[in-house]
């Protein structure tokens, strides 16, 4: 256990969707703790819970019940203006899909958070440079979407989503749209980001090569969380130790 500041904690989460006599419980009550240098991986088959679960702990969604705790706020309690800044100043969000405008340059929509809250053009620039600098994408910031390819594309999302300095960043299958090396560079970035420190990471994916790269993986089967492994020797080493669980589970975790 990681002896340092909490990120985020939920306890007894349970989701339910449909009416009162045709409920479907999707969480069954997790708990979950998430230090400020994790690096989390969460698994598991096709309905097991885990978009709903990062959706919850991302503010996206409310759980039915059960708490849950960010930078030291709970998030049941927050008005709708004081989540939004919880937001903007404590979470980045690394979707599968890019979300970048095409109408603007690399540079200016990893810069964009910075400048939507009204910081100075010369520190928008100045970060974006130092981000774009750190994933390799200094000769590319000042081109467009259209001319970047997906990795560099997914680069950029992920130096969008942590100019702000967010305390954590939740990750939803970012390499699901990416070949095996583009997914290795997006990869590396992120486990190089969070062993400087700069965030904790929460990442849902069904690849066990793509979890190989988290510091702990959690495997969500039938809405809880059914086992824990963690990271301790070399990544290959890791990853087989993933692929053994989940074959133990029954294969495919996708």
């Amino acid at each position: 256990m990681n002896e340092n500041k909490v990120s985020l904690s939920a306890k007894n989460l349970l989701k339910n969707y449909g009416t009162k006599n045709f409920e479907t419980r999707v969480l069954k009550g997790i708990d979950l703790t998430v230090y400020q240098n994790d690096f989390i991986a969460i698994m598991g088959p096709s309905g097991s819970g885990k978009t709903t679960l990062l959706n919850i702990l991302s503010t996206i969604d409310k759980p039915s019940q059960g708490e849950v705790m960010l930078a030291d706020k709970e998030i049941a309690r927050l008005s709708n203006k004081e989540l939004s800044r919880l937001r903007r100043d404590k979470i980045g969000f690394i979707f599968q899909d890019y979300n970048l405008l095409d109408t603007m340059t690399l540079q200016d929509n990893i810069a964009l958070p910075l400048s939507l809250n009204g910081v100075s053009g010369k520190e928008c620039v100045r970060k974006a440079k130092e981000l774009g600098d750190m994933f390799g994408l200094s000769e590319h910031l000042g081109k467009y979407p259209w001319q970047l390819s997906g990795g560099q594309k997914q680069r950029g999302a992920a130096c969008r989503a942590l100019i702000t300095d967010p305390e954590i960043i939740f990750a939803d299958e970012p390499t699901g749209a990416l070949d095996s090396k583009a997914s290795r560079e997006l990869l590396k970035c992120l486990k190089a980001v969070n062993e400087n420190g700069r965030a904790a990471i929460l990442m849902v994916t069904h690849d066990p090569f793509c979890a190989s790269y988290a510091k702990d993986v959690y495997i969500l089967s039938d809405g809880l969380i059914k086992c824990r492994i963690s990271r301790g020797g070399e990544r290959k080493e890791f990853y087989d130790r993933i692929i053994e669980v989940q074959s133990s589970m029954g294969g495919d975790l996708s």
